[in-house]
């Protein structure tokens, strides 16, 4: 049974989700601009966050003026808004409309065939879309990639339902290891990875990322190794009509024996993707929160 408080969360996730159908059949325009308003408000309200995109940008572009990097976490407080509220017509709206707003360009022929495939997908705001753009515009087969569980149960379904919506997407817990991952792999499903997160040191190895030092979990090269399979990255990026997606084409030579350096090369790689579009990169996230031994908190 339910406590009073239980109950509060379930009606406002209930009636979130609700609001998120209902805002599937307005005009692209409209939704964005609802996004950017919502941006400017969490900007000013949200100051622990706020803070956060702050020092990551500062740590990251120290090259820019106080002026450039307020500017550029203005936008990305925008942009994250505008791609949460983007879901709901990613996730409610008819096909043929998310069809008409998500293009897919860039090395196209790298989704073609059954040879084993990771596809590196970093955390630019775009990344629901990513899934959709490949699934609409290839070959049906299923695929991979690795869940983590919310804890507002609600919202855990609604987020799978959105993502399984188009395709077959067969998701893995953490918790369920590398095994049945590989195997998944060796037999031609695709593997979704996003591993540009810190999610802490065990596990981690620290290479440079933007020349400060941050835990990075080396499962890219790790996957493909295991799998045989090769590395295609892919690009999301908000466009004025919906989304963009670039493939790219497979990284040559990868990976090696070292997964340190392999490790090192994706952020590396990551990196010259982030300043094509560094306001739509996920930098309200702690990323570099787990500090090598002897270090101080940067937050």
């Amino acid at each position: 049974m339910r406590t009073p408080r239980q109950w509060a969360s379930y009606l406002f996730t209930r009636a979130g989700i609700i609001f998120m159908q209902v805002l599937a059949a307005l005009p692209l325009g409209l939704v964005r601009a609802m996004g950017k308003a919502l941006g400017w408000f969490l900007y000013f309200v949200v100051v622990s966050r706020r803070r956060v995109v702050q020092t990551n940008l500062l740590l990251c572009f120290p090259e820019h003026s106080d002026e450039e990097r307020q500017a550029l976490a203005r936008q990305t407080f925008i942009y994250f808004a505008q791609a949460w509220l983007d879901r709901a017509w990613l996730w409610h709206a008819s096909p043929e409309r998310v069809r008409q707003r998500v293009q897919l360009t860039g090395a196209v022929e790298e989704l073609g065939g059954k040879e084993p495939t990771v596809f590196f997908l970093p955390h630019f705001f775009g990344m629901d879309a990513a899934w959709v753009a490949v699934v609409l515009r290839s070959p049906p087969r299923q695929s991979t990639t690795i869940y983590t569980d919310q804890s507002n149960k609600l919202v855990d379904r609604w987020i799978l339902r959105g993502r399984q919506r188009f395709g077959y997407l067969r998701l893995f817990g953490r918790i369920d290891g590398v095994k049945p991952i590989v195997s998944a792999l060796r037999e031609g499903q695709p593997l979704y990875l996003l591993p540009d997160m810190d999610f802490g040191p065990e596990d981690s190895v620290f290479v440079p990322f933007f020349g400060m030092q941050a835990a990075t979990v080396p499962s890219l090269p790790r996957f493909a190794r295991l799998g045989r399979a090769k590395v295609v990255p892919l690009l999301s990026r908000l466009t004025a009509t919906g989304y963009e997606v670039e493939v790219l084409p497979a990284w040559q030579d990868y990976p090696s024996d070292d997964l340190v350096a392999d490790a090192a090369l994706m952020n590396q790689r990551l990196e010259g993707y982030i300043r094509t579009m560094p306001s739509q990169y996920y930098w309200v996230h702690k990323r570099f929160k787990s500090r090598p031994e002897g270090e101080t908190s940067v937050y």
